[in-house]
């Protein structure tokens, strides 16, 4: 094993309990709950031992700064360390961890940079605690309001306001604007690169993606005495839903995951009076993505009135194609002689994208599992990414 993969396994070492359920093997690092604060913590003291003064954005981002912070035209990198419910380890905290290990290879190279660099973590970049992914980098950009931030509430009925301890602060120009360029290092959430034999790879795209609240209607009733002929039952509209949605996305090339469920009054003996399901729905271009959704709705609609139950279809957030800067993307493919993916998965580089030059880079992912305890990478490979990443700040940063 090499010094550098001995190094990383040391640092990661430091976090992979955290946030840990011993059931599934998977993590619950819900945005400013418990764990996700004690990476928060350990965020503060990894940047403090290597001199990186940390700030806050007020919108529950923190940066910790190599160089002046108010010097502008900075190199941003960086990630997110809330989970998924029962997640993977590596999603987010792989692109944090590399980062500081990035700087330390370079001052171990004694290579100073002429513009600052800034290692992120953004809050609920998930939505796993309040529903809207990358709700702190949109917040930074002000591609959400911040009255609808803070009034996001997860499933105790805390706000996002609450939980933050303050009302968001929302869009940061002056501080939006100190930054150059944006790279994300991220774990790789297929298995292209097993299939490529690749360590790491430049991303080239984000699919457009979105998710829609699906809230169906009906009758509470008896499920011993109410005749099947009477019912008004909101879960067969639901459960016709889910697969449409399957359909549907089959015969356009696409992806559509309902993957969240509540039911009222969610009783074993009882008819269900309201069922809500959420669909996340992906696809390769916005027209495609468009139509699927569309398709999935109108089927729905159809269903519920044979059902004799009512549909409320809502968006609750939207992410659309993003293509990232081609200059920037060329330019590190070249520099890492490295090939280049599109992903289905959205990041805070798809929200920054849309504001200043941004790239990503992947690591492989042996098992092509994300979003699950089976979510994975070796030493070697991530060791691989923080080599390719501190390249990548010597380049941007660093000449």
């Amino acid at each position: 094993m090499s010094d550098l993969a001995v190094r990383f396994r040391k640092l990661w070492d430091e976090i992979a309990p955290v946030g840990r359920d011993a059931g599934s093997g998977g993590y619950l690092r819900y945005a400013l709950t418990e764990p996700e604060l004690t990476l928060r913590g350990w965020f503060r003291e990894q940047a403090g031992q290597r001199g990186m003064p940390v700030t806050e954005d007020g919108n529950g981002n923190l940066f910790a700064w190599w160089g002046d912070p108010a010097a502008g035209d900075a190199v941003l990198t960086g990630s997110h360390f809330d989970s998924v419910p029962h997640g993977g380890a590596y999603d987010g905290p792989l692109g944090i961890v590399s980062a500081f290990l990035a700087v330390d290879e370079l001052r171990a190279a004694e290579v100073a940079p002429v513009r600052p660099v800034a290692v992120a973590a953004f809050v609920e970049e998930e939505g796993g605690r309040f529903g809207v992914p990358c709700l702190g980098s949109r917040l930074l950009t002000g591609e959400i309001a911040v009255d609808r931030a803070a009034g996001l509430r997860d499933a105790a009925g805390v706000s996002f306001a609450e939980a933050l301890g303050d009302r968001p602060a929302g869009a940061d120009p002056g501080l939006l604007g100190r930054f150059a360029a944006f790279v994300e290092l991220h774990v790789e959430q297929g298995r292209a690169l097993v299939d490529l034999g690749a360590p790491v790879a430049v991303a080239s795209a984000i699919w457009p993606h979105g998710r829609w609240r699906f809230d169906f209607h009906g009758e509470g009733n008896h499920a011993g005495t109410t005749r099947m002929a009477d019912r008004r039952d909101p879960m067969l509209t639901y459960a016709f839903t889910v697969l449409a949605a399957n359909k549907e996305a089959r015969l356009r090339d696409a992806h559509a995951t309902v993957g969240r469920v509540a039911v009222e009054p969610n009783a074993t003996n009882a008819v269900p009076s309201k069922v809500t399901g959420w669909l996340d729905a992906r696809a390769a271009e916005p027209a495609t993505l468009d139509g699927l959704v569309e398709a999935v709705r109108a089927k729905a609609a159809e269903r519920a009135k044979r059902d004799g139950t009512e549909l409320t279809c809502t968006q609750e957030s939207a992410t659309p194609l993003v293509e990232f800067d081609g200059r920037l993307a060329g330019r590190l493919t070249t520099l890492l002689d490295a090939p280049v993916l599109p992903t289905g998965a959205g990041h805070d580089a798809g929200v920054l994208a849309a504001h200043l030059p941004t790239a990503m880079l992947f690591v492989r992912n042996p098992t092509g599992v994300s979003h699950s305890p089976a979510e994975s990478a070796s030493d070697a490979d991530c060791a691989a990414g923080v080599a390719a990443l501190a390249r990548v700040l010597e380049e941007l940063a660093c000449r």
